[in-house]
């Protein structure tokens, strides 16, 4: 009788916690109480909201009203449950970027992947536990272009002391990087699909939301559309850096300043020091900074693309500052009179892809005891993957605005990816369940067909027109897996930010030009490799990763330049359940989302 009591106090007790989450809305979890098992509960509301930047007021899609949108902050092991709310017309689904979702696809929140979209005036509670993995992460809508303005920090507090060393962290500060679009974003990508050609490039970058100084401003003082960081002499504080832009690679330096790298996409890195940091769309890196004892109050900090080929971008730079606490110093909001505009002299040039270069080459796992680099030494499958962009020949009553009077694709291995109008998760589900499934075609190749020169430039030479499809990729549990992604050059050269959802992966190598095994896999590093989320593959070259297929489920890989994946660049992986019970994916849940 006493068991059962206590049972249903437990029960009414997270009943009460679960209740108050939905009234006040985000809830941080530090005011929850802790268990054995903590869980963590949040609500997100989808809703609209009007913002003004560079004078232009838009009705945004937000989450509780805020852009960006609220930080998420866990502790390693915590389950997370997240009721989300569709109060907007359109549906919407939200991703939980890098978490690994072992054996919890249904709540990764890839539309048409794992879940078709929340309906309007509908909810959905994401339920999964982060294990094993701490760090710096983001979430964002993972529907249409919505991430342009649903996003927001992820951050999983380690569960032991940080393995790096340092003076006593100050503050931790979340940075993220994004752009601004007076147009509705989801118009500019269907506008693209429309006219068959690239889409107008975004109006502004920022920095956590604001544009900055250099951007047109009609606010009484433009520090108010500027992001200022106090800072305290002396204090060290980490950076939490997250690149959520939707096309861009981005530089981003403070004047005066050097940077330690201690975190990669959520995983301990060997710390190195630098002038400035890379990042490209969904990579995530945390940097430590020490304030020094200057004369001066105001540091600019900046970000600006890094163009890796010769396509239209956006051509500005968002601003923000850092402020030292100095006696007598001009405070923030003086109008900005004492404002240096310029930007940090160690902020790289937009073409410089020899800093991007070595700066994703300076990454190294720990390697550690208590930390330990899982890369396999040996694998079960070699998969080759050609990824680019090509041009479809023109079709009855399109519109054909692409080079030479083609429509712009992207594709890998000939196939231009079409995300199905069913949830693929919930069909292999069904057929590895026993039940009847949709229709599954899981025959995707592990190298072209037809072998060519990935990196030369006889425009025309090869066949340009891809395969619309949806074929998927499928792996057997436990497979240890090396997949070499090689950029194609025929229309561009250009980096491509390969993110793969459900797992991390090791990037043992990459370099540029054509891979070739023989002699490139000699130079592989499978001692400390960096294990990531998402690789930077070169421009006109080719990135190496490892990993182990041991979450059953679908999962989608993609290049996270999003007119990239909106034009096919990506694939899914379909991993087949293990023997044992705790390697099988879990049910889904009741209130999934159907199409």
């Amino acid at each position: 009788m006493e068991r059962d009591v206590g049972r249903w106090l437990s029960v009414l007790l997270l009943l009460i916690i679960f209740l108050s989450s939905q009234n006040v809305g985000i809830v941080h979890s530090s005011s929850l109480p802790s268990f054995k098992r903590p869980m963590r509960f949040f609500h997100f509301e989808v809703e609209q909201k009007n913002v003004t930047r560079l004078c232009h007021t838009r009705s945004l899609l937000t989450i509780n009203g805020q852009y960006p949108g609220p930080s998420i902050v866990i502790h390693e092991g915590d389950h997370v449950v997240v009721k989300v709310t569709n109060k907007v017309e359109e549906g919407t689904t939200i991703h939980w970027h890098g978490v690994r979702q072992y054996r919890t696809g249904w709540a990764d929140g890839t539309a048409y992947l794992t879940q078709c979209p929340i309906r309007p005036n509908t909810s959905y509670t994401y339920r999964f536990t982060v294990e094993g993995q701490r760090g710096t992460l983001f979430w964002h809508a993972h529907h249409k272009w919505q991430r342009a303005t649903v996003h927001g920090a992820f951050i999983i507090l380690p569960a032991s002391p940080y393995p790096f060393k340092s003076p006593p962290i100050h503050a931790e500060i979340p940075i993220i990087f994004g752009d601004w679009w007076n147009a509705d974003p989801d118009s500019v990508e269907a506008e693209a699909l429309r006219s068959g050609g690239g889409p107008n490039v975004s109006d502004a970058f920022t920095i956590n939301g604001f544009t900055g100084p250099l951007y047109p401003s009609c606010s009484s003082h433009f520090t108010q559309d500027t992001f200022i960081q106090t800072v305290e002499p002396g204090k060290t504080y980490m950076l939490r850096l997250i690149n959520a832009a939707l096309n861009d690679e981005l530089f981003f330096a403070i004047a005066g300043h050097q940077l330690t790298v201690v975190e990669a996409d959520a995983v301990y890195t060997k710390p190195f020091t630098t002038t400035a940091v890379t990042l490209s769309p969904g990579q995530t890196t945390a940097v430590l900074l020490t304030a020094g004892h200057p004369s001066s109050a105001f540091f600019p900090m900046a970000i600006r693309p890094y163009v890796s080929a010769t396509i239209p971008f956006a051509n500005s730079s968002a601003l923000g500052f850092l402020r030292y606490t100095l006696p007598g110093a001009a405070v923030a909001g003086d109008g900005g009179a004492n404002l240096p505009l310029t930007l940090p002299p160690n902020l790289p040039p937009i073409t410089d892809a020899q800093f991007a270069n070595e700066f994703s080459g300076e990454f190294r796992s720990l390697a550690s005891d208590h930390f330990p680099c899982l890369v396999p030494k040996k694998v079960d499958r070699r998969i080759f993957l050609v990824i680019g962009i090509n041009l479809q020949d023109c079709c009855e009553n399109c519109t054909c605005l692409g080079f030479k009077g083609k429509r712009v694709a992207s594709s890998i291995n000939n196939q231009s990816f079409l995300l199905p109008q069913v949830s693929l998760l919930q069909s292999f589900y069904s057929r590895s369940a026993g039940s009847i499934g949709g229709d599954l075609s899981l025959d995707f190749p592990d190298r072209p067909a037809h072998p060519f020169n990935y990196t030369g430039t006889s425009f025309g030479a090869d066949n340009m027109n891809a395969e619309y499809g949806g074929r998927l990729l499928k792996l057997e549990f436990g497979e240890r897996v090396e997949l070499v992604f090689q950029d194609m050059s025929l229309v561009v050269a250009e980096n491509h930010p390969m993110h793969l959802h459900g797992n991390n992966f090791f990037v043992v190598g990459s370099g540029i030009g054509n891979y070739d095994r023989r002699r490139d896999s000699r130079a592989y590093n499978l001692e400390d490799p960096p294990e990531r989320n998402t690789v930077a593959v070169p421009r006109g070259g080719w990135a190496a990763i490892r990993f182990t297929a041991n979450n059953p489920g679908v999962w989608y890989l993609h290049c996270h330049l999003e007119i990239h994946a909106t034009w096919g660049l990506a694939v899914g992986i379909a991993v087949e359940n293990g023997p044992e019970v705790e390697q099988k994916i879990l049910p889904p849940p009741a209130d999934l989302p159907l199409c």
